[in-house]
């Protein structure tokens, strides 16, 4: 129950931040460098370690898996994820459905591993949760700049706040032996949304200095909840 109410309260959190300071792009894009850094080191120091440790050498296939599935989604939600909102803003009333479908489906799939999570503050839930704020920061920023925050607008972040904790009550159908595959295939998504991010070419491919001391920053606070997470 606890972990469901931070799925939901990571996704208000953000909307509120976009209502608030949306008009700030330059805000949303820290956010998402930040949390794209914390993704990448949640990937590649937890995630990757158990999904390989269990799921044997096939295993690299599922993450795969993700990666195209996170790439067909970006047809839908147009890099909605990554802060792309200039692709939505020609009609600043309504939200396309193929991207609130996008959204639903992302976050759905990532709440099926968390079925079988143990732990309430598993790295591997403190990913999502650093993942959801900043697309629910854009997902809000949409809203204000809408300047329409009315009932249907609620039900477009009320299916999204849901959409983990459905996939979370859906795994409890699944064998507890698939959740490392399930796993594998969220690990895939993260690793291409991190990347996108991280990799995005700069403008005339100078160096951002500010991009790279927010990845760090990023990559920092994952370490430190890795290394508390192993003294438990």
């Amino acid at each position: 129950m606890i972990i469901i109410l931070l799925l939901i309260l990571s996704v208000l959190i953000g909307v509120f931040l976009g209502k608030y300071f949306g008009s700030k792009q330059q805000f949303a894009k820290n956010l998402l460098v930040l949390s794209a850094g914390f993704l990448i080191t949640i990937c590649l120091n937890e995630v990757f370690p158990e999904v390989y440790e269990l799921g044997g050498h096939q295993i690299g296939i599922f993450v795969i898996l993700g990666v195209l599935i996170q790439m067909l989604l970006e047809n839908l939600t147009k890099g909605f994820e990554h802060g792309h909102l200039h692709h939505h803003s020609d009609d600043h009333t309504i939200l396309p459905v193929a991207l609130i479908a996008g959204l639903f489906v992302h976050a759905f799939i990532e709440g099926i591993p968390l079925s079988h999570e143990k732990e309430t503050f598993s790295p591997y839930l403190l990913g999502i949760l650093f993942h959801n704020i900043p697309i629910s920061f854009v997902l809000g920023s949409f809203l204000a700049h809408s300047k329409n925050f009315s009932t249907k607008f609620w039900v477009i972040v009320s299916v999204f706040a849901l959409a983990s904790p459905l996939g979370m009550l859906l795994g409890r159908y699944f064998d507890e032996d698939l959740k490392v595959y399930f796993l594998a295939v969220v690990g895939g998504i993260f690793l291409h949304i991190s990347s996108v991010i991280i990799f995005e070419s700069n403008k005339n491919h100078k160096m951002d200095w500010q991009k790279i001391v927010l990845v760090i920053v990023g990559i920092a606070l994952a370490l430190t909840g890795h290394l508390f997470h192993h003294h438990h």
